[in-house]
C-alpha cells in the first residue's frame, strides 16, 4: 500500500509546483496519472508486478506525472529511479529543466545526473600515448598515419584536461572532434581497468563515482540495455534497488531487437584474427613468466582453426552466386533454418570462437597479472592493454554471433532471423552473417520485468487502434498479468481546434499517377497558407513532388536533406515570424520530435498512410513466423504499426492548448478500405471533413 505519509507528501508538491508554474492548471489526468504510477510501485494492485504502461495524450504534463510518482516513494523506500528516453532532447529537458525545477519546489533533497556510456568519455592512457613522451608520435598506435594537427589538437586536449579547461567528456569539448580521431581516444570497457594505476583517474571512473551518489539517473535506452545486457547492475544500480520510467517506450521493442542481434563478417574476421595470434605473440614474448605459454599456445591453435573455418564458409558462398541475385545481395533463410553444410559450419564455428575466447581471457588475465606486479614498464603494460581491449571486443562479437547461427530455435518460440549479405572487400567478396531475435519480449521479461523494483512505461503514443494488445505483445507483457494499462486523453479540445480534412481524389498510392496528383493537390492545399508541414512516406516520392512543383509555388521548400534539421526548422520559424509564407517537406522522421507551436504549423498535409514496407530481414522473417502460425501479417503487424505512426504523423498540429490548423490526409484508402474505418476511429476525435 502506498503509505499514507507518502500520498500527503505528493499532494503537498503538486500544490507548491502548481503555485511556481505561471499559467499552471491542475489536471484530472495528471492526477490521475501520478497517483496510479505511484499505487502501482508501491504494490497496491499486484506486490508481484509493479509495471504500469501509460499513453499519455500531449498536454497532460508526462514528464512532471512521473517524476511526481516516483521520486518521494523512491526516496522514502530507498530506492533509485532511473528515467530512460530515446533522445537527447528530453534528456536534455529533463536534465536542465524538469529535474531542476522539481528540485526547487519540492522541498526534497536528491541528487541527479546524466549516466553517458564509456564511449563518451576520454582515455587518458590512449591519448597520452597517441601523443608519445617526447612529443613524437607513437606510430604504432595510430590507425592511420596522423597530420600534425591531429597530433597537435590532441596535445591541446591533453593541456586543457590536466589545466581544468575540460572534463574529458565528449559533449563538453569546445572544438568538435572528428569521429575517427575520437574512436582512438574514446574509452572502451576493455582496456580501461580502473585496477590499472593509469586509469584510476579517467574522466570516466571519476564520473562513475558520481552516479553512485545520485538518487535520479537519467539515462538513454542504449545504455540501459547495455546494463541489462551484463546482468544489471554492472553501468547503473541494480535492477531490485530500481524504479526504471522508460519514457518514449514505443521505441523500446526496435531498440532492444536491435541489442540483441549479432553480425560478424567471414574473410574480414579471418584477417584481425591473423592479427590476433600475432598480438598473442607479442605478450608471450614480452612476459618473463612461463604461465604465459599454455594459454597463448591454446589460443593460437583455436584461432587458427576458426580462421580456416571462416575462410572455408566464404569459399563454399562464393559458389552460391544465385541465392544472392537480388537487389540486396542477400541471401535469407526461410524460418531461419540453415542449409546442412552452413548449419554444420554454423555449430562448428560457435563452438572454436567460444574456446578462443576462453583461451582469450586466460591469456589477459596473466598479462593482468604482470602488469599489476609492475613487470612492464607504463607506456608498454598500456600499449598492450588497449591491444587486447579491442581485439577482445571483436573476439565476443564473433563468438556471439555464431553461437546465435548455431543456437536451436524453441519449437514454442519465434525463430532467429539468420541471414547473409554479399559485401565487397578488395578484390575478393566477403559475406556478412547476421543473426537477430524476431520477438524479445521473453528477453525483457528475463532481463528486466522480473527483476525490476517497479517499472513505468509511458509514452504519447503507444495504443494502436485504441488497444495495448499490440504494445504489451511486443514487450513481453500481457494484458491479464497483473501490469497496469493507462490510456489519458490529451485535454486539447480537438473538435474545434482542429479539422481533419480528406479532399477528394481521382487516384490512391497505388496508382501510377497518385504522384502527379499528390503535386496538384499539394499545391492547392499550401494556397494562402503561412506555415505548411508536409509529410511523405518515401524519399524519391518527396523529391519527385519537389521536381513537380518547381516555379509553381510563391514561396521556396525547404526540403528535409538540404539542410541540417534544426537549420531548416530555424529558416522556417523566421519567414513566419517575418510573415512570410513557408513550407517544409519531409519524411517519416519529421512525423516523430518535431515540435511547431502555435503559428509554426497551422496546415499539416499527409501524403501517404504510413505502411511500413517489410524490407528489414526481420520484419521479413517476423511475417513469415505469423504466417506459419496462420495469422495474418498485414492485420497483426503492419495495421497496429500504421495506426501508431498516423496518430504520431497527427501530433505534429496541435502542440499547446491553444494550438489550431487543418490536417489533410491525401490517402483515400482510409475511406475505400476496410481497415480504413478502424485507422480513423483511433485518431483524437477532430472535426471531419470527408470529401
Amino acid at each position: 500500500m502506498l503509505p499514507e505519509k507518502i500520498k500527503t507528501q505528493i499532494r503537498t508538491i503538486y500544490k507548491e509546483i502548481a503555485a511556481a508554474l505561471p499559467h499552471f492548471r491542475s489536471r484530472r489526468e495528471q492526477n490521475y496519472m501520478v497517483a496510479e504510477i505511484s499505487k502501482t510501485l508501491a504494490g497496491e494492485y499486484d506486490k508481484h508486478r509493479r509495471i504500469i504502461v501509460v499513453e499519455a495524450g500531449t498536454g497532460i504534463g508526462k514528464s512532471l506525472s512521473y517524476i511526481l510518482g516516483t521520486i518521494p516513494l523512491a526516496l522514502a523506500s530507498k530506492k533509485k529511479v532511473c528515467i530512460a528516453t530515446a533522445t537527447v532532447a528530453l534528456q536534455e529537458q529533463l536534465l536542465h529543466k524538469d529535474l531542476p525545477f522539481f528540485l526547487q519546489h519540492s522541498g526534497l533533497d536528491f541528487k541527479f545526473g546524466l549516466v553517458k556510456g564509456r564511449q563518451r568519455y576520454v582515455c587518458l592512457a590512449k591519448l597520452e600515448m597517441l601523443i608519445g613522451s617526447d612529443n613524437g608520435v607513437q606510430m604504432a598506435m595510430w590507425q592511420t598515419k596522423p597530420d600534425q594537427s591531429q597530433v597537435e589538437l590532441l596535445q591541446t586536449l591533453l593541456k586543457d584536461y590536466h589545466e581544468g579547461r575540460w572534463n574529458g567528456e565528449l559533449d563538453t569539448l569546445k572544438t568538435p572532434i572528428p569521429d575517427h580521431l575520437w574512436q582512438q581516444i574514446a574509452c572502451d570497457k576493455h582496456s580501461c581497468h580502473r585496477q590499472n594505476s593509469s586509469h584510476r583517474q579517467c574522466p570516466f571512473h571519476k564520473a562513475r563515482e558520481d552516479v553512485d551518489n545520485w538518487d535520479v539517473l537519467i539515462a538513454n535506452h542504449s545504455l540501459l540495455f547495455a546494463d541489462l545486457e551484463l546482468g544489471g547492475g554492472i553501468i547503473l544500480p541494480e535492477p531490485e534497488d530500481m524504479f526504471y520510467v522508460i519514457d518514449e517506450a514505443h521505441h523500446l521493442p526496435i531498440v532492444a531487437r536491435d541489442f540483441s542481434s549479432a553480425q560478424a563478417t567471414a574473410r574480414a574476421a579471418s584477417d584481425w584474427l591473423e592479427k590476433t595470434i600475432k598480438l598473442s605473440a607479442k605478450i608471450q614474448s614480452q612476459l618473463k613468466t612461463t604461465h604465459i605459454i599454455s594459454p597463448v599456445q591454446q589460443l593460437q591453435d583455436q584461432i587458427a582453426d576458426t580462421a580456416a573455418q571462416l575462410n572455408q564458409l566464404a569459399q563454399f558462398c562464393d559458389n552460391q552466386a544465385a541465392n544472392f541475385a537480388n537487389p540486396e545481395n542477400r541471401w535469407r533463410f526461410e524460418h531461419g533454418k540453415l542449409p546442412d553444410h552452413i548449419k554444420r559450419q554454423a555449430e562448428n564455428l560457435a563452438t572454436s570462437s567460444n574456446q578462443a575466447l576462453k583461451h582469450y581471457h586466460k591469456m589477459q588475465s596473466v598479462l593482468a597479472e604482470a602488469i599489476k606486479d609492475g613487470e612492464l614498464p607504463k607506456h608498454q603494460a598500456d600499449s598492450l592493454t588497449a591491444d587486447t581491449g579491442f581485439m577482445l571486443q571483436r573476439l565476443e562479437n564473433l563468438a556471439k554471433l555464431w553461437k546465435m547461427m548455431a543456437k536451436e530455435d524453441n519449437p514454442k518460440g519465434a525463430p532467429m532471423a539468420r541471414w547473409i549479405e554479399q559485401m565487397a572487400n578488395g578484390k575478393q567478396q566477403d559475406y556478412l552473417f547476421c543473426a537477430s531475435p524476431i520477438e524479445v519480449g521473453f528477453m525483457l521479461e528475463t532481463m528486466l520485468w522480473e527483476k525490476a523494483a517497479g517499472v513505468v512505461l509511458c509514452s504519447a503514443t503507444l495504443q494502436a487502434l485504441n488497444r495495448f494488445d499490440h504494445f504489451a505483445h511486443q514487450v513481453g507483457l500481457s494484458l491479464h498479468d497483473g501490469s497496469r494499462y493507462l490510456a489519458l486523453q490529451s485535454p486539447f479540445d480537438f473538435e474545434n481546434n482542429a479539422t481533419l480534412y480528406l479532399p477528394k481524389m481521382r487516384t490512391e498510392p497505388t496508382d501510377d499517377s497518385y504522384t502527379a496528383e499528390l503535386a496538384e493537390q499539394i499545391k492547392a492545399l499550401v494556397e494562402d497558407e503561412t506555415a505548411t508541414l508536409v509529410l511523405f512516406a518515401s524519399y524519391w516520392q518527396m523529391e519527385k513532388v519537389v521536381d513537380l512543383l518547381e516555379g509553381k509555388l510563391k514561396q521556396p521548400l525547404l526540403v528535409q536533406g538540404t539542410a541540417p534539421r534544426q537549420q531548416l526548422l530555424e529558416k522556417h520559424k523566421q519567414r513566419c515570424d517575418d510573415g512570410q509564407h513557408s513550407i517544409i517537406f519531409g519524411t517519416g522522421s519529421f512525423s516523430e520530435g518535431l515540435d511547431l507551436p502555435g503559428d509554426y504549423l497551422t496546415n499539416l498535409i499527409i501524403t501517404k498512410l504510413p505502411f511500413a514496407v517489410p524490407t528489414s530481414p526481420v520484419e521479413q522473417a517476423h511475417s513469415e513466423y505469423i504466417k506459419l502460425k496462420g495469422g495474418n501479417p498485414f492485420l497483426q503487424l503492419t495495421i497496429p504499426d500504421a495506426s501508431r505512426k498516423l496518430i504520431q504523423s497527427c501530433g505534429r498540429l496541435l502542440r499547446k492548448e491553444q494550438d489550431y490548423g487543418r490536417i489533410a490526409i491525401l490517402d483515400r484508402r482510409l475511406i475505400s478500405k476496410r481497415y480504413g474505418a478502424s485507422l480513423l476511429d483511433a485518431l483524437p476525435p477532430y472535426r471531419r471533413v470527408i470529401e
